[in-house]
């Protein structure tokens, strides 16, 4: 396929899943290569038709326009890591417990079951 199927309701050209020409990469796809679009225009789009349901649409960037993926700083690292950290911790008892608190829950696995027996 040489052109786009048609324009999308933004006025974007619009291809089919899968048929999108050289030179042009959706976010996961920049960012597999170790790029970000960088500020740059939306040029294109994809549609995925569904059954029932709308289509998926997924944007395209130009790769060639596309900037290199900016590096974590240490600063980012500790955020990220903290953050994690709040998730694994039970309100309840202040433990780390080495997974991710269940968010039914909202509190770590003993502490719900000791909660359940003595109810």
């Amino acid at each position: 396929m040489t052109g786009p199927a048609g324009r999308g309701p933004c006025g974007l050209p619009t291809y089919p899943w899968r048929l999108a020409p050289e030179g042009l990469a959706t976010r996961r796809q920049l960012r597999a290569m170790g790029l970000r679009p960088g500020g740059q225009p939306v040029v294109a789009q994809i549609e995925r038709p569904r059954r029932g349901r709308g289509p998926l649409v997924a944007y395209l960037y130009r790769t060639d326009q596309a900037r290199p993926v900016r590096p974590m700083t240490p600063a980012k690292w500790r955020a990220v890591a903290a953050a994690l950290a709040a998730r694994r911790t039970c309100p309840a008892c202040g433990l780390d417990r080495g997974y991710t608190i269940p968010i039914s829950l909202g509190i770590c696995v003993t502490c719900a079951d000791a909660l359940a027996i003595a109810a």
